[in-house]
């Protein structure tokens, strides 16, 4: 039998997680409302991208350090991972905002892949996978879109 109480979303993960989105989905809103400085919002809306990429990556090397029942090798596989994002992020901030946009999605849709591989090895809250994909769905949408439209 499952514990319902570790299935639920917490509560402050929920505000934190979804708060998180606020800048992405306002920096693209601003994108279109302010096409004059298009550029300059796009730029906003990648290093907000980066930031959270980079956070996303560090999930990992959490799980690394506490998850239970990780061989050595799969936990030094995690290690290593955690620090990928920041290395794809770090550059998506040198390059044009419909680059940099692109660069960072397939970043967050590679974190997503790397969390299902460890959910399929590790226990992970009910509500982590789930909570990870809507959260990379929104971001990516926000990217995508505030990179396509900078360019106008």
């Amino acid at each position: 039998m499952k514990n319902a109480t570790l299935d639920a979303l917490p509560r402050q993960v929920a505000w934190l997680g979804y708060g998180g989105l606020l800048p992405f989905v306002g920096l693209a809103i601003t994108i279109l409302a302010d096409p004059r400085h298009g550029l300059l919002w796009g730029d906003a809306l990648v290093a907000y991208g980066a930031v959270i990429l980079s956070f996303v990556g560090a999930l990992h090397w959490g799980f690394a350090m506490c998850l239970p029942g990780l061989t050595d090798t799969r936990r030094g596989a995690c290690f290593v991972w955690s620090t990928v994002p920041a290395l794809v992020a770090w550059p998506a901030l040198l390059a044009d905002p419909h680059f940099a946009a692109v660069v960072l999605v397939a970043g967050f849709v590679a974190h997503y892949w790397q969390d299902r591989r460890l959910a399929a090895l590790a226990t992970l809250p009910a509500w982590y996978l789930p909570l990870r994909l809507r959260l990379t769905s929104v971001a990516s949408v926000c990217l995508l879109l505030g990179g396509f439209f900078s360019m106008f």
